[in-house]
């Protein structure tokens, strides 16, 4: 049974969604804000999560980033906010998808079909603490790098940069969402930052620094984590 996780702060909206789910055989858990959210999707592993960005306790935002923190679940905006900026902030914090209210039901579950079959035709990672390669392993849990059976020390900047990039293994992420994630800002002039602490985990972590094997460049674009 693919299992949905709703987090959205409108009981009557909830009621609909839950009952036309349920119709369609989906397990359903909702959530009204979101430390609820986080806490049932730690708890309850959700195939798909449908998010509302307007919550009473923090931004949809914060629970996409707090989310992809750890996971890759298929994240689906369905929010009031019509802006081309809202969902550019939303698609670049990682969401895969953005239904703008009110919406057809049916609409939006042939989005939740679309989400859950990309799903299946590109199996996630299997969610881990422990990210192996050849040359050293990273505890996400215990925030610890271990090269050649030895700890390595990473900066707390360090570490962010890393944990994003292999929390999304294969995945190009951006210049711009590494500048927000990490300093808060976007503007390209700053992605003197990103060379800089790429080049010194390279020399922390790669045998070749300068032909890196699994922290690549993708040029003008970003950077993407290959184990």
């Amino acid at each position: 049974m693919t299992r949905v996780l709703v987090v959205e702060d409108d009981p009557q909206l909830v009621r609909a969604l839950v009952i036309n789910l349920q119709a369609r055989k989906y397990g359903v858990d909702a959530a009204p804000d979101g430390a609820t959210a986080l806490r049932l999707a730690a708890a309850r592993q959700p195939d798909v999560v449908m998010l509302d960005l307007g919550l009473p306790d923090m931004d949809g935002i914060e629970v996409i980033k707090a989310l992809r923190g750890w996971t890759r679940v298929p994240v689906l905006v369905l929010s009031a906010r019509q802006g081309s900026d809202e969902k550019v902030a939303a698609l670049d914090a990682g969401a895969d998808d953005y239904i703008t209210k009110p919406f057809n039901m049916n609409e939006l579950l042939a989005r939740l079909r679309a989400a859950v079959r990309r799903t299946e035709d590109t199996p996630l990672v299997p969610e881990t603490t422990l990210v192996e390669t050849g040359d050293f392993s990273i505890d996400l849990f215990a925030k610890k790098v271990v090269r050649g059976g030895r700890d390595v020390r990473l900066t707390p900047t360090e570490w962010h940069l890393l944990e994003i990039l292999v929390t999304n293994p294969g995945r190009l992420i951006t210049q711009k969402h590494l500048l927000q994630e990490v300093w808060g800002v976007s503007q390209s002039s700053k992605t003197n930052y990103l060379r800089v602490y790429m080049a010194q985990l390279r020399r922390k972590l790669e045998t070749d620094p300068a032909h890196p094997r699994y922290l690549i460049t993708e040029p003008g674009m970003g950077y993407r984590f290959e184990g």
